[in-house]
């Protein structure tokens, strides 16, 4: 079958099974490239699509846009929309799932990443969650076993991450070696975010420096909940970065993540970091300028 049409084919199909159990509702939009046979890094076509047509109509319209060119793969990416049951109550749950397809004259597949625990008995903190996991685990266990008669292929199930270990019908939690259930949201997740603002990035642009040893200027930003942290300066090295206080609650993380794109725009702009401490203070998410209220705060050779 045409790559185009087997990729498409393939991510609207496992799309409507996950739509039988409600884990994917809304439109079904998606990220589609088309790369170039024998160009690894070349593009004949990249968007974003809305699946509300037949497959051979979309693959017709995205043909017509595409540059000329023979097609290698298609790859087609979606982040879904979908309800959990917590009790009796149902809660729509932004970026439940990644699904994503991908085919070639060879090869097709289908991958169905989860970013939820609803379906392990235990949460990532290691607490037990009867009602939450009987709500939920049969859902995704029905959904799976039909994408293998959908698409007409053998289940495999990935290899173990840090939160729990893929299987042909769910998710199994991790323990610890005397058999309680693992906490590894304090173990990973919780590290993990907090890495984001002492380490930049180790390729391309890093912007500041994130970590520094000495003294630092630093201004508390609020949020309508309190203070969300603070954003601080060195004067003596080109470091600056913000130091989150709330790291286990998903809005105020993304709203933490803010100030670093804010600091890495002043870099851009070529402001020293004192400079972007100063042009950054008082500012909210929607206000452009505030007063200015520096602190002096000294390390005392640690980390900050």
């Amino acid at each position: 079958m045409d790559p185009l049409v087997r990729c498409l084919k393939d991510l609207m199909a496992a799309r409507a099974v996950l739509v039988t159990q409600r884990l994917a509702i809304g439109e079904p939009t998606f990220h589609l490239t088309v790369s170039e046979a024998g160009t690894p890094a070349g593009v004949l076509f990249q968007g974003e699509l809305t699946a509300t047509r037949p497959t051979e109509e979309l693959a017709g319209e995205v043909r017509s846009a595409m540059r000329l060119g023979r097609i290698g793969s298609v790859d087609a990416r979606s982040t879904l929309i979908g309800s959990l049951f917590n009790g009796e109550e149902e809660l729509r749950t932004e970026g439940l799932f990644d699904l994503n397809a991908s085919a070639d004259v060879n090869f097709a597949a289908v991958e169905l990443v989860t970013y939820s625990d609803a379906w392990m008995p235990f949460d990532l903190r290691g607490r037990a969650q009867a009602a939450v996991y009987e709500a939920n685990a049969p859902r995704l266990e029905l959904v799976l076993a039909e994408l293998t008669n959908v698409l007409g292929s053998e289940m495999d199930p990935e290899d173990p991450t840090y939160f729990g270990t893929p299987t042909e019908t769910g998710v199994v939690p991790h323990t610890d070696q005397d058999g309680t259930p693992s906490d590894s949201w304090s173990r990973y997740e919780l590290p993990r975010r907090y890495d984001v603002f002492t380490h930049a990035p180790g390729f391309g642009n890093i912007g500041y420096r994130r970590s520094v040893t000495g003294d630092v200027r630093y201004v508390p930003v609020t949020d309508d909940r309190g203070v969300l942290g603070y954003l601080w300066a060195s004067e003596t090295e080109p470091a600056a970065s913000f130091e989150p206080l709330d790291l286990d609650d998903g809005e105020r993380y993304r709203a933490a993540l803010t100030w670093l794109d804010r600091l890495r725009s002043a870099y851009e702009q070529g402001r020293s970091p004192c400079q972007a401490l100063t042009e950054l203070t008082g500012r909210s998410l929607e206000d452009t300028e505030g007063p200015l209220d520096l602190v002096a705060l000294r390390a005392q050779g640690e980390e900050v």
